[in-house]
């Protein structure tokens, strides 16, 4: 089976990175239920800390399986 693969560019550099499907929904879906449970909890992005956690949990396995 052949995995889709989207090439994007990492924020503020010139550098191309390869992201299959499946990464960039996995992604996708851990960032809305953060954003959610952090709403829940009254907890702003704007908040360093907040989006420390927010940035290192995107990448996290599987928050949402």
């Amino acid at each position: 089976m052949d995995v889709p693969v989207f090439v994007r560019k990492k924020k503020n550099t010139d550098v191309e990175t390869v992201i299959s499907f499946f990464s960039w929904k996995r992604l996708k879906s851990n960032q809305h239920l953060m954003c959610r449970v952090f709403d829940e909890l009254g907890l702003s992005l704007s908040d360093e800390k907040v989006m420390n956690t927010y940035e290192q949990l995107s990448c996290y396995g599987a928050i949402a399986a």
